[in-house]
């Protein structure tokens, strides 16, 4: 079992920055690939930015320069400083994590998502 737990989401006023927090824990040997994604009422969800275990980052062309993805791999957390905050940017934000695993004497990939963190941009 992985369990990833969000934080730091809230109500923010446009031009605003809010930073997101993102911490796996549970069954795991390693974590390759951790990011964060969107996804609004009625649609499809959406990478906003993912980062791999060698901070190799990729960013939505609609945050670039605005967004920053980082994470502590001693801590297996995640981080997402989300500046110059928009109204369009307001969405669930969802953690996701590839998760290594090791169990009798197998590796195997788990494709883990967080529970979602609501972030409010107001205009």
């Amino acid at each position: 079992q992985v369990q990833l737990v969000e934080s730091g989401g809230g109500l923010v006023q446009a031009g605003g920055s809010l930073r997101l927090s993102c911490a796996a824990s549970g069954s795991i040997f390693s974590i390759n690939a951790m990011g964060w994604y969107r996804q609004a009422p009625g649609k499809q969800r959406e990478l906003v930015a993912k980062i791999t275990s060698g901070g190799g980052t990729k960013y939505a062309d609609s945050v670039k320069g605005r967004f920053t993805i980082s994470r502590d791999n001693a801590k297996n957390t995640v981080y997402l400083q989300m500046n110059s905050l928009k109204p369009e940017d307001t969405d669930v934000y969802y953690c996701n994590a590839d998760v290594q695993q090791y169990s009798g004497g197998l590796y195997y990939s788990t494709d883990s998502w967080g529970q979602g963190t609501q972030v409010t941009v107001s205009s």
